[in-house]
């Protein structure tokens, strides 16, 4: 069986980043795609889907640092659905996120430059909470 997800989009806000109860970072942000078409008429039509994004340990550090609404992303990663109860209505909610296991930065580093920023890629390794390791992975 395979659950794996790769999506090519803008990031629709900046990346929220919170730390659960044991201390481990999390990253969430939206990412929109968009999908184009012509219908029979020729018309060009738009469809634009939005993703959850969830990051874990030091990628979720790593994207706050470095990601921000606009900015092209290439996003890998599995579907996962979680449920908790609404607190205003008591009704059981769902949402299915994607959990990020790499990302990719595309696209120019900035308008004025107009030079191409080479692509920088980031895999998460396990979490080790213990490792001191505060390098830039890229």
């Amino acid at each position: 069986m395979l659950n794996k997800v790769l999506l090519i989009g803008n990031i629709g806000r900046d990346p929220e980043i919170r730390s659960t109860n044991s201390g481990q970072t999390v990253a969430n942000f939206s990412l929109a795609t968009t999908r184009r078409w012509k219908d029979r008429d020729g018309n060009r039509q738009e469809q634009v889907e939005w993703h959850y994004i969830v990051c874990w340990g030091r990628q979720a550090e790593v994207a706050g640092q470095y990601l921000q609404r606009g900015r092209l992303l290439s996003v890998e990663g599995r579907l996962q659905t979680r449920s908790w109860d609404d607190r205003e209505t008591g009704q059981k909610r769902y949402r299915t996120e994607v959990v990020c296991e790499n990302f990719q930065m595309l696209g120019k580093s900035d308008s004025a430059g107009g030079r191409n920023e080479r692509s920088r890629q980031y895999e998460d390794p396990p979490y080790n909470p213990d490792d001191g390791d505060d390098d830039i992975p890229f």
